[in-house]
């Protein structure tokens, strides 16, 4: 098996040690995903390996609950399996374009012209075949969270500090600033948002999986962190409002 693919007959293979030699040079990610998909081992590892890249990840093994998650949560993006039980993917596309606009990648071992069509049609905005390449899927969700963001560029330059969305690297006055996968998808996600105040709950909900305790102070620690290491007046705290990047 080609390391970096991950098969659905082969996904039980994978280990951590194994996911973690599928890039061993891990760039970190950010941002809330959602994955759904009925392969228990499959789901499993796409989930350890997009969490050791940084991400916040929900996992659903049905359509039913993945279009309850889908609809209930805010998620910068989703990867849907087209073959799933109760509801399959394209049927819970459909129900969730009707209000949300989340970005979709559908990954499925339909891999007919005719099948990727009608996937995108239904409101996909990218698709990938099994088995697939890990990296590429990396790229893919890159792409489309930037894009959704209406960033273009892969560089937000804010004064001194310059934050790279590709290498997913801050640099201050040039310096590379040491930040944990946490901190950098903090800074991420505000400078995507400069300008605009985003509330303590949104900043939760995208920063951290559905495991983790939102009445905890982890959100303030991440912000007091980032303030120290990059400057106290780049994130700003309008008390009742959220933070901002001015």
């Amino acid at each position: 098996m080609n390391q970096s693919t991950f098969r659905q007959d082969d996904a039980r293979k994978i280990d951590s040690s194994s996911v973690r030699k599928v890039y061993v040079c891990i760039l970190i990610k950010s941002m809330r995903l959602l994955i759904i998909e009925d392969e228990p081992d499959l789901l499993r590892a796409l989930s350890r390996a997009l969490r050791e890249d940084g991400y916040a990840v929900d996992a659903a093994e049905d359509g039913e609950d993945g279009l309850y998650k889908a609809l209930n949560q805010e998620y910068d993006a989703i990867l849907l399996d087209w073959m799933l039980p109760i509801m399959n993917g394209l049927a819970l596309l459909t129900e969730l374009r009707k209000k949300k606009s989340t970005p979709v990648i559908m990954l499925t071992a339909k891999g007919k012209v005719d099948q990727r069509i009608e996937g995108l049609k239904a409101g996909a905005d990218d698709y990938l075949t099994k088995p697939f390449d890990i990296n590429e899927l990396r790229a893919r969700l890159q792409a489309i969270i930037r894009r959704s963001a209406g960033q273009a560029q892969n560089r937000i330059i804010i004064g001194d500090v310059t934050v790279d969305t590709w290498s997913k690297t801050v640099s201050l006055k040039g310096t590379a600033a040491q930040l944990t996968a946490r901190e950098y998808a903090l800074m991420e996600y505000l400078a995507l948002r400069r300008g605009k105040m985003v509330s303590r709950t949104e900043l939760f909900e995208h920063l951290f999986d559905e495991n983790e305790d939102s009445l905890s102070n982890l959100l303030d620690v991440r912000v007091s962190l980032v303030r120290k290491k990059l400057g106290a007046d780049l994130i700003q705290t309008r008390r009742g409002h959220g933070y901002c990047i001015p």
